[in-house]
């Protein structure tokens, strides 16, 4: 606000987070934009929250998420992203250009060494 801001766009963090015992997300994906809408310091900045987006799996793309089709779209974690790496696997047809997963000598590019 200092600097000039007059708006902030929020992304789905925490909405990731899984519960150590259920595995299931602790928050919703639009729970980090709630939270700052209720900071009292930022009552001059508007909140812009990102509309969530999945892989759809029957269209075969990135798409906007869709309560009402829940069953059509899967989360794509980082975590699943560097398991992917990690054994030489793509990701889905789709969920990103090939062109950025591969690097020139084919290998990798999220191959994080760990």
């Amino acid at each position: 606000m200092i600097a000039g801001a007059n708006f902030y766009i929020v992304g789905r963090d925490p909405g990731g987070m899984p519960h150590p015992e259920t595995k299931q997300d602790i928050y919703e994906p639009s729970h980090g934009g709630k939270v700052l809408t209720m900071a009292p310091g930022l009552t001059s900045v508007e909140i812009i929250p990102f509309r969530v987006a999945a892989y759809n799996k029957t269209k075969r793309v990135m798409d906007l998420y869709d309560e009402d089709r829940h069953a059509e779209f899967e989360f794509i974690s980082d975590t699943r992203m560097r398991k992917l790496a990690r054994s030489g696997e793509n990701p889905p047809d789709g969920f990103m250009a090939t062109k950025a997963w591969k690097v020139p000598d084919g290998e990798p590019v999220v191959g994080f060494k760990q």
